[in-house]
């Protein structure tokens, strides 16, 4: 392991690795990422891994369709695989939410992103396999889909390899040192690495990384299940990807057989200790829902399944700054299920922020560091929260 860098990344998710690439992209290659286990082995490699648009913000609906871009690209934008795999979308309402649906699609549309509310008959076409009911409403995206996080992650690291960083696996940090206000040091298992840029990017442990520090960050993990269903392909070859928002759940497609469902409720829970399992009663009552709205479905098998963590803020948005009172510190943390669909513009962004002094790309502003103290926070149109 090195002894200086430029810049030292805490974290080798998919948010580290990104933004690793990235400094490389902008000239910055003297970097060092340091990852406690190995590339992903955190929420990254947990991650449900849906590439969608539809947010309640324009900051997050903007990265979202940028990051799309990326996935969709990947080879020629990144090197390597992203495994992106387009399904389209769906978001599913009751009417309850309806009114937020239209004001989402509409500023959605307005920034040029692919999507618009459809109906039941619209359906017929588009995904006939579902069912829906009177009192629900629907937006649908074609060009969304699913990618693969391992592949991504590992590809930003090779590339960033490639243009002079390097990685240090199972190397965990035990400080950041701080003098005269500003980062000296980030100090390892394996050694000290002076370097006046650190990054925080540990996802659920980046409260304590910077809690040692002195900085409070109002973080809390909530845990996510995630199970495998074999589908009777015979009766559903294919499906969309569903955001099914009137039942408080999410599914995907995994691949020719399979498909991926995202359910439980949000536990906060003791990121050491959680229960990486499923609970099955809980599977098996997003099972049922999941039948409802693909009556197909009824003949699908649980094949396994895990919980992953979603690092939440407040607002369920993420944190991308520089951190106040410390030269040098920045952070790209909390993001509440977000993470892996906005990677690819979140590494832009940050980057930016950190070689140029400010985003050009997006205008990350509104997910700077103090917004919470200053009562500014995001809001989302919908109860369900993973959905801001």
């Amino acid at each position: 392991m090195k002894s200086t860098a430029d810049v030292v990344i805490v974290g080798g998710g998919v948010i580290g690795t990104s933004l690793l690439f990235n400094l490389g992209r902008l000239g910055v290659t003297d970097t060092l990422l340091l990852e406690k286990d190995v590339l992903g082995s955190g929420s990254t490699g947990r991650s449900q891994a849906i590439c969608r648009m539809h947010y309640s913000n324009p900051v997050t609906a903007i990265m979202a369709w940028e990051s799309l871009g990326i996935f969709s690209n990947f080879k020629e934008v990144v090197g390597g695989e992203s495994g992106f795999v387009e399904t389209g979308y769906l978001v599913v309402v009751t009417a309850d939410d309806s009114v937020g649906l239209a004001r989402n699609v509409s500023m959605q549309y307005g920034l040029g992103i692919d999507t618009m509310r459809v109906t039941a008959r619209d359906l017929e076409d588009i995904a006939p396999m579902v069912a829906v009911y009177e009192d629900e409403f629907m937006a649908w995206e074609p060009q969304s889909g699913y990618a693969d996080p391992y592949m991504v992650t590992t590809s930003y690291g090779v590339r960033a390899r490639e243009m002079g960083a390097e990685i240090s696996l199972r190397n965990p940090v035990t400080s950041i040192e701080v003098g005269s206000g500003r980062v000296k040091a980030v100090v390892t298992a394996e050694g000290r690495v002076e370097t006046p840029i650190a990054v925080v990017a540990a996802g659920p442990w980046s409260k304590q990384v910077l809690g040692d520090m002195g900085v409070d960050v109002p973080l809390v993990p909530v845990r996510h299940q995630v199970a495998s269903l074999t589908r009777p392909v015979d009766k559903l070859p294919l499906h969309p990807t569903v955001g099914d928002i009137a039942q408080s759940f999410s599914f995907r497609p995994d691949g020719n057989s399979l498909t991926m469902m995202g359910f439980g409720p949000e536990e906060e829970v003791d990121l050491e200790t959680y229960n990486q399992g499923v609970d099955m009663d809980e599977m098996a009552s997003a099972l049922s829902r999941l039948a409802n709205r693909i009556p197909a479905m009824e003949d699908a098998y649980f094949r396994g399944g895990w919980s992953g963590l979603f690092t939440t803020t407040p607002d369920w948005h993420p944190i991308l700054d520089a951190v106040p009172g410390i030269e040098g510190l920045y952070c790209a943390i909390g993001f509440s299920g977000h993470g892996f669909k906005l990677s690819p513009m979140i590494g832009v962004t940050m980057a930016e922020l950190i070689v140029e002094g400010v985003s050009n790309s997006v205008d990350i502003s509104p997910l700077r560091f103090n917004r919470f103290e200053e009562g500014d926070m995001l809001e989302s149109s919908y109860r369900y929260r993973v959905l801001a």
